[in-house]
């Protein structure tokens, strides 16, 4: 029976025997997997990185240089340490910095091609008045910047330059006008230093044509480049005409600036030649410039359904001097009134040291009745001066008794609600 017994479980010992052994190979072969797999994954990655393009590589190739669509003609030039190679090398056009990115290889250079003859930015841009001297003498770009460069003591005293061109179709027995771009022209904006400038044109004496150019934005050096054709003028009666440009500069808050203006008189003046282009300074319009206190600009809404007037004071300029200490530390009181009563009052932040001041700051009104016909609104311009008293610089009421401007003012956005109105108004003796 011992030994039956024996026979009975030596086939489990063995089966037992032979399982670390089939667990050490399943082992073995798990690690040589896994030692395979991590080699091929870093294999993989390796040849991976070497077909990409870095990151850095691109921002190393074109340090230096501004990459921005409207900066492309900027005089930085590859490589600032390297002025002794391009002494050496020949020198080509502006228009070489202009880089287009899709010509890129897998490692972000750029392929070498010759460089194409093409002309400079300079060249494109020359005024009519270069244009018509061109077959006379050569200019180089580099002549064109030192004749067009001024000094700022130049600029601040110039209004800029006018270019146009002049030319009488028989055959239509029109005369045709083409407003070729403005150059130079000063900055009506003081933030941005910049003007939004455009131009109208109209014939005198009778004033009839009346036409003006599309607003080009934020340039001093606007290129319209726009032909106005009027019909039906005799070529005899053009030496008796006169043409008036208005240069402006556009303002969504208000009535746009007046940069300056351009007469000619077509008297003397043979066009049966052909076209003929002209160029003229732009000098100051014969306007009675604002006096005394200055000017406040405000804008107006009036919101009907909920009876609430929205007052926006924007602007102040040619704001006096508070004494021979130097310029005023402008701020406005805004109060207003019913039937003569003060119920509300509010005032701006104040100013440093300006005699154009921008306070761009709003402010909501309850009316206790409805409608505007007692109801009326007084800016107090002063100038702070924490030692002693604020000063009144100047003092504006608008209302439906009031007169001018301001009476205008009053009356348009009482006839059109809801709709946002601004005016400037000129400031008188508080």
């Amino acid at each position: 029976m011992g030994g039956g017994k024996g026979a009975d479980f030596s086939p489990v010992a063995s089966g037992l025997h032979e399982i670390p052994t089939v667990v050490g190979i399943f082992s073995a072969f798990g690690l040589v997997f896994s030692v395979s797999l991590f080699a091929w994954i870093c294999c993989q990655r390796k040849s991976s990185k070497s077909n990409k393009t870095p990151p850095y590589k691109f921002v190393h190739v074109l340090k230096g240089v501004d990459i921005y669509p409207e900066n492309l003609n900027s005089k930085k030039k590859f490589g600032a340490d390297d002025k002794s190679e391009t002494k050496n090398k020949s020198v080509t056009p502006k228009n070489s910095l202009h880089l287009d990115l899709e010509k890129r290889d897998l490692n972000g250079n750029f392929p070498k091609t010759a460089p194409k003859t093409q002309s400079s930015p300079d060249l494109e841009n020359l005024s009519p008045k270069h244009f018509a001297e061109r077959n006379k003498d050569s200019v180089s770009p580099d002549s064109l910047k030192s004749t067009t460069s001024l000094s700022s003591e130049e600029k601040q005293d110039k209004l800029g330059t006018l270019f146009f061109s002049l030319e009488y179709n028989f055959e239509k027995k029109a005369f045709v006008v083409n407003i070729k771009e403005a150059r130079g022209l000063p900055a009506m904006d003081e933030q941005s230093m910049t003007s939004d400038p455009y131009i109208k044109m109209t014939i005198l004496p009778e004033k009839k044509h009346k036409v003006k150019t599309r607003v080009l934005r934020k340039t001093l050096d606007p290129a319209f480049d726009e032909t106005f054709t009027f019909y039906g003028i005799p070529y005899s009666q053009l030496q008796d005409l006169t043409l008036h440009f208005t240069i402006l500069s556009f303002d969504r808050f208000s009535r746009d600036d007046v940069i300056g203006e351009v007469l000619i008189p077509l008297a003397g003046i043979e066009l049966s030649g052909g076209r003929m282009l002209m160029d003229r300074e732009i000098i100051k319009r014969n306007v009675r410039k604002s006096s005394g206190r200055g000017e406040l600009l405000i804008s107006l809404c009036y919101q009907s359904t909920t009876n609430t007037l929205t007052v926006v004071v924007l602007k102040a300029r040619h704001l006096p001097k508070s004494d021979v200490s130097g310029l005023s530390d402008p701020y406005v009181k805004v109060n207003l009134y019913h039937a003569k009563k003060r119920i509300s009052k509010k005032k701006t932040h104040v100013k440093k040291c300006t005699p154009n001041a921008v306070f761009n700051e709003l402010f909501v009104f309850d009316i206790p009745c409805e409608g505007l016909d007692d109801i009326s609104i007084e800016f107090l311009v002063l100038d702070s001066d924490r030692g002693s008293r604020n000063e009144v610089i100047g003092r504006l009421t608008l209302g439906s008794s009031a007169e001018g401007t301001a009476g205008e003012h009053w009356k348009e956005i009482c006839e059109y609600p809801r709709r946002q109105i601004a005016k400037w108004h000129m400031l008188c003796d508080g």
